[in-house]
Formats: C-alpha cells, sequence, structure tokens
C-alpha cells in the first residue's frame, strides 16, 4: 500500500493545529514540523496523536526541503498542510486514489481563500493552485525562492479537482501586517537586481496592479470585498516602490 505522510509547518500555531489534524486523519502518518514554538502547539499536536519534529526556521523553502529530508526513506508521498489549512473529506478520496495509481512526480491542489471570514474567488485568490502533494525523491524547493516558494518536480504534475480550505486572513489588520511584510521583501529583492524607481512607477504600477487584480483577474466578482482587495493590493504596490526608493536614498 502506498505510505502517504501529512507534514504541517508550524510556529505558534496552538489556535490553529487542532483543527488542522483533525482532517488529516486520512494520511498513514501526521508530522508536526516545527521550528521551536513557544506556545502550546506542540504539546496539543502530540495530544492528537501527531509526531514532531523540529528544526530551527531559515526560511520557508529550507524549512519543506529539511521536512523533505527527514522523511525520505519513511514514506512514498507527501502531502505539505499549513496549519491555518483544512482538508475535507472528497478532497482527501481523491488524494488517496491519485497517489494509488499515478505516473506523477506531484499534484497541485487549487485552493479556497477565506479573507475576512469571505470565500473570495476573484482578484487571483482562485483558483490559487498550490503543488503540495509531492512523490518522495521527486521534489526540491527552490532555494531561490525563500518567500512564495517554488517546488521543483523532476517528473509531471498532475492537478486534483477538490480544493483545500484556507483560512486566509482573519481581519485587515493582519492581512495589512502580512502585506507590509511583502512589500519590504519584494523591493529588497528589486533593489538587489539594481532597480531603480521612477516617478511614473509611483502611479503606474499601482493602476496596474487594481486593474490586473479587479478586472483581468476578476475582482469585481466579488462585488465590494472585491474591490477593497484590489484597491488594498494597488496601495501595496505603491508601499513597495516607496520602501524601494528608501533603501536607494539610504545609500
Amino acid at each position: 500500500m502506498t505510505h502517504l505522510t501529512a507534514i504541517v509547518l508550524t510556529h505558534n500555531e496552538a489556535e490553529q493545529i487542532s483543527d488542522c489534524i483533525k482532517t488529516l486523519r486520512f494520511a498513514d502518518r501526521i508530522i508536526v514540523f516545527d521550528s521551536y514554538s513557544t506556545d502550546d502547539t506542540v504539546s496539543i499536536a502530540q495530544g492528537l496523536g501527531a509526531d514532531i519534529l523540529q528544526h530551527e526556521f531559515e526560511n520557508y523553502a529550507e524549512q519543506r526541503n529539511a521536512a523533505l529530508d527527514a522523511v525520505n526513506e519513511m514514506t512514498d508521498w507527501v502531502l505539505f498542510v499549513d496549519a491555518d489549512e483544512r482538508i475535507t473529506d472528497p478532497l482527501a478520496t481523491e488524494i488517496r486514489e491519485k497517489i494509488a495509481h499515478t505516473g506523477f512526480a506531484g499534484w497541485r491542489l487549487p485552493r479556497h481563500n477565506y479573507i475576512f471570514g469571505i470565500l473570495t474567488k476573484g482578484a487571483g485568490w482562485y483558483p490559487d493552485y498550490q503543488t503540495r502533494l509531492l512523490q518522495v525523491g521527486q521534489a526540491q524547493y527552490d532555494r531561490q525562492r525563500p518567500v512564495h516558494e517554488v517546488v521543483r518536480l523532476y517528473g509531471d504534475e498532475g492537478t486534483l479537482r477538490n480544493p483545500i480550505i484556507h483560512y486566509n486572513y482573519d481581519d485587515i489588520a493582519q492581512f495589512k501586517d502580512k502585506q507590509e511584510y511583502y512589500a519590504n521583501f519584494d523591493a529588497q529583492g528589486l533593489y538587489a537586481q539594481g532597480v531603480v524607481p521612477r516617478q511614473r512607477n509611483f502611479i503606474l504600477q499601482p493602476l496596474r496592479q487594481f486593474y490586473w487584480r479587479f478586472i483581468t483577474l476578476r475582482g469585481y466578482r466579488d462585488r465590494w470585498h472585491g474591490l477593497r482587495l484590489s484597491l488594498l493590493m494597488a496601495w501595496y504596490e505603491y508601499r513597495k516602490y516607496q520602501r524601494l526608493a528608501a533603501l536607494w536614498q539610504k545609500r
């Protein structure tokens, strides 16, 4: 029988880890790959029967690679799940069916994102494919992409039909904090590439971001919610170029 291990990367996920693990019972083994949480994440996971492995966090790509290395000879397939994600029964059944009869190195899953408690299907948040079901020995994460990590497969990739559920941002404060982080990270990336911001970037790039989110990616389907998200993403595009300009001024 094909062996499947579900791996959850964690750091201080005491509020989420219980509900996550309960949706992973279909896997043969559940591993919480923890980066030394200081809350009750580990004890809660252990109480629910999960195995615990701990590894110092460097970045997401390295953490996922470390998890893959840790189970290299213990399982046939790995399913990566974040603590704020849930596997539905139809998806669990589909996963089991696919890994039992497959010629693929990995599978990507569509994702249903709940933002501020609202299922969001426009503005780039659907289908939001995530390559998370990986054949061990046939996948590795790109070390040049430490954030928004990208997996490299040594074979073909398939697409699953049923979505994984993601409880993304609880409120607008959490959304803003995360987008500030991304804006800063992306600005540093542009700075490292030698990109110098021009005056037009501060106007045209946010406008393009809004058009892309609201029109091209059909944010309008989510009405006011989609409009708000598109405007917020345009604002953080502006913030990215603000940060980039500040880096050049500091230099």
